[in-house]
């Protein structure tokens, strides 16, 4: 049972050794408070204040489905903040949970590190006809067969009605009822585990919805100073703030301690203001440092941000927040412009080589040059930080929900071409992510999707969405989120990996996935990258075993590329232009001699990876 990170019981309603249950509400804006049960059990508990604006109280007996209310002073009966279960909705009361009593299989469960880690992003709505976390683990199989590491699942903090992304949750501590609640989370969990698969959370530190947003009646849990483009920004470090940091750490602490998941993906960084003497993310990854080291497994926390900032992964005594990874926007915004030539947004920055180059070589591109499309200069220099450290994708549910249809890359380039980017992202030496049905060619798109139940509401998120693709010159008609067949569009269809050319293209992820593993490319090696073309690259790589070669070609048209440090006979591990790909090429050799010219010859938007002695046969 998790326990509160200052010595006292849990906030919310915890379950005691003996039996009886503890309830305890961080309120400082009430003078007093009560818990009122609906159901299941009966009566009203007077709580006690604690000082600091705590409130306590203990209940023998209750029965374990136990719904209840915290009254405030003015009569107000509101669900409790640190809600483990809303069975009826975020306006609806909570219900007690015993976490504690589910039966854990994966007890000699150690975690992944981050060098072997492949991410696999998902939505539990969409990913399966069910839309639940049950509905989920038939499909365990699957993913291990791929050969990703880690599922990562989108936030399922209890949000207004049954469709969202989960950016709207508004109790950080509930599994959203529509998905299965905790028990069921608990179960997904652990057969993840009984498969060899992490599982990460996204997790939404920088706003909390507004349906069913209630945490304003009871404190400063808000701060005016700052605004966030989704919504009242927390109060990190105003008064009142030590609680509000509680509130959130507890809730990190207890997603991994509880429900065992390995990792948090902290959503937007840059949303989370703080400007005290130690930041909040400083503090939290040490609170999750002390878990990792009690329970004896890896647990990360990784950061989306777009702010380029390499304190965030800097140790503390470099004056950073040592968070673990950070995603690099930079990646997917170098490769989708090479692919696809969009210039309009933030890809105006981007374009060519030169920033895919920059990336590989550092982690990111802006590190303080101007940018365009900001209008300012941006970032720092990410310099002499582990490869592992930077997660990449070239589409996850942002940069494809995000367009104004949601297509998928897919549908926005030809076949070679997403062969292409697969190769790039799973062969970099960073930590990969793949966003679901990426492996085999998914053609549904994801949408933005909600079902708010207040109108004023609902017209707002229309009126947003059209206003946000403004800059992209998107002139699609935008789907309405609330509409539900832009939810029901947005749903996998994975028995198209049983046809072609989605068959092959789940083959080639694979493959791609097995070569990364066999050649321990997310491990430290020495890396050489070189612009050998206009629109082509080549990262070298060798580790004391392996000595690898890569050449990628994002030009519309073959290029001869002339290598003479190449020269010597080379193994060919995968050329994506191959027949056996669908490609346009014949099988290559299994050996080959280079000339001593060096010179080559790549296929249009294509890439090939060779080895030489000494390395380990691989065979397809």
């Amino acid at each position: 049972m998790h326990q509160s990170i200052l010595g006292k019981t849990a906030l919310g309603a915890t379950r005691m050794p003996d039996g009886s249950w503890e309830f305890l509400l961080w309120a400082p804006n009430t003078r007093s408070a009560c818990v009122r049960f609906v159901s299941g059990s009966e009566g009203v508990l007077q709580m006690e204040s604690l000082g600091r604006g705590y409130y306590r109280a203990t209940a023998a007996n209750l029965d374990p489905s136990s719904r209840y209310l915290c009254r405030l002073d003015d009569g107000r009966e509101l669900p409790d903040p640190a809600s483990r279960f809303q069975p009826e909705g975020v306006h609806g009361p909570s219900q007690i949970v015993d976490t504690s009593a589910f039966h854990w299989t994966d007890q000699n469960w150690t975690g992944r590190s981050l060098e072997e880690s492949i991410l696999y992003e998902l939505h539990v709505g969409t990913y399966t006809p069910e839309g639940t976390f049950d509905g989920l683990i038939p499909y365990l199989p699957h993913l291990v067969d791929l050969g990703i590491t880690t599922i990562e699942l989108m936030p399922i903090a209890q949000f207004p009605g049954s469709r969202n992304w989960g950016y709207d949750g508004v109790y950080e501590f509930a599994p959203q009822n529509s998905y299965g609640g905790p028990s069921s989370l608990q179960d997904f969990v652990n057969a993840a585990h009984n498969h060899g698969l992490a599982v990460a959370l996204d997790v939404v530190y920088n706003h909390l919805g507004p349906e069913g947003n209630y945490l304003n009646a009871f404190g400063p849990y808000f701060t005016d100073r700052y605004r966030t483009p989704w919504g009242q920004a927390l109060n990190f470090d105003g008064a009142g703030s030590d609680e509000v940091r509680r509130f959130f750490i507890e809730n990190a602490l207890y997603w991994l301690e509880d429900f065992h998941f390995d990792a948090l993906r902290l959503d937007a960084i840059h949303g989370i203001f703080d400007f005290g003497a130690r930041h909040f993310l400083a503090e939290l990854k040490s609170a999750v440092a002390d878990l990792s080291k009690r329970l004896g497994r890896h647990i990360h926390l990784i950061a989306e941000s777009d702010l380029n900032d390499s304190r965030v992964l800097h140790a503390p005594e470099q004056g950073g927040y040592g968070v673990d990874a950070q995603w690099s926007d930079d990646f997917h915004h170098s490769v989708h412009s090479l692919l696809t030539n969009e210039k309009m947004g933030y890809y105006e920055d981007f374009g060519g080589i030169e920033p895919l180059t920059t990336t590989l070589k550092e982690g990111w591109c802006y590190s303080g040059q101007y940018s365009q499309h900001r209008q300012r200069r941006h970032g720092n220099s990410p310099r002499g930080l582990a490869s592992s450290r930077f997660v990449v994708c070239n589409q996850n549910h942002d940069q494809i929900g995000n367009r104004a249809a949601g297509e998928r890359l897919n549908t926005l380039i030809d076949f070679e071409a997403m062969k292409l980017a697969a190769g790039i992202t799973l062969l970099s030496p960073f930590t990969p992510l793949l966003f679901m049905g990426e492996e085999y060619g998914e053609t549904a798109p994801f949408q933005y999707f909600t079902s708010h139940g207040d109108p004023a509401l609902v017209e707002a998120v229309r009126k947003g969405r059209r206003e946000e693709f403004a800059a992209f010159g998107w002139e699609e008609n935008v789907p309405d989120p609330q509409d539900e067949r832009t939810f029901c569009r947005s749903k996998l269809n994975p028995s198209l990996k049983e046809k072609e050319p989605h068959r092959t293209m789940f083959r080639f992820y694979q493959h791609l996935i097995r070569i990364r593993s066999q050649y321990e490319l997310g491990f430290p090696a020495s890396l050489a990258i070189h612009e050998v073309a206009d629109r082509a690259l080549l990262l070298q790589r060798e580790n004391g075993i392996y000595q690898v070669a890569m050449m990628f070609n994002f030009a519309d048209s073959v290029i001869s590329a002339d290598l003479p440090h190449l020269t010597g006979t080379w193994s060919t591990i995968i050329c994506s232009a191959d027949a056996q790909w669908r490609g346009p090429e014949a099988n290559s050799l299994p050996q080959f001699n280079v000339p001593p010219s060096g010179e080559f010859r790549v296929p249009a938007q294509s890439f090939f990876v060779i080895s030489r002695a000494p390395s380990v046969e691989y065979k397809i």
